[in-house]
Order: C-alpha cells, then sequence, then structure tokens
C-alpha cells in the first residue's frame, strides 16, 4: 500500500467516527446515518483496494481504463449528492415562505386589533 492509501484510510476512518457522534447527538436522523457510513464504508473500500476495484467497476462500465471509471462513478455521485442538497434547500425555502407568511397575517391582525383598542380610547 502507498502512504496515500494510509492517509486515505486514517481520514475516512475520522469521519466515520465523525458522523457516528453526530448519530449519537441526535444531529442526524438514522436515514442521514445510514447514507453517510455507507457512502464512508465503499470510499474505505476504494481506498484498500483501489486497482481491484476500479478494475472490477472498469469491467462492468466498460470503459478503457480503471481510473477512468472510479471518475465516472465520483462524477455520478457527486450529481447524486448535489440533488440532494437542492432538495433539503429547496424543502427548506418552502418552509420559510410559508413560515413568513403564516407571521405576516398574524402581525396584521395584531395591529388591526391595536388600532380597534386605540379608537376606542
Amino acid at each position: 500500500m502507498y502512504a496515500v492509501q494510509y492517509i486515505a484510510i486514517v481520514i475516512i476512518l475520522a469521519m466515520m467516527i465523525y458522523v457516528l457522534g453526530k448519530y449519537g447527538k441526535k444531529e442526524f436522523d438514522w436515514r442521514d446515518f445510514l447514507f453517510w457510513e455507507t457512502l464512508l464504508v465503499v470510499m474505505l473500500l476504494v481506498a484498500a483496494f483501489p486497482i481491484e476495484i476500479s478494475m472490477a467497476v472498469k469491467r462492468i462500465l466498460g470503459l478503457g481504463r480503471g481510473l477512468d471509471s472510479l471518475f465516472a462513478v465520483a462524477i455520478g455521485l457527486s450529481y447524486i449528492l448535489i440533488f440532494r442538497v437542492y432538495l433539503a434547500i429547496d424543502k427548506t425555502e418552502r418552509e420559510i415562505t410559508e413560515l413568513t407568511r403564516k407571521i405576516a397575517i398574524e402581525l396584521e391582525e395584531i395591529n388591526d386589533k391595536l388600532k380597534k383598542l386605540e379608537k376606542q380610547d
């Protein structure tokens, strides 16, 4: 194994412990925990056995070189992650918009009630 493989393995193990800690503190739900731990296990396997895995992926995808296949898979996974982040941001924006509307309506009702009280005095 090369030094870079050892470094990658140590970093990935540290990330796995970090994700486990986040899950233990209830900052992740079980789906996020499972997703990240699965992704990190795959990364750990690729770091430990890069040639074997790249050749297997190369045969499955029919690409010319093993490294090309790993890049193709990594790009595909990156798109999936970006899409997932997009969905989370979109959901958050919709919730913020809904809450802002509710607050604006309630504030308008409060202002109307205050005006009525001022007119009564």
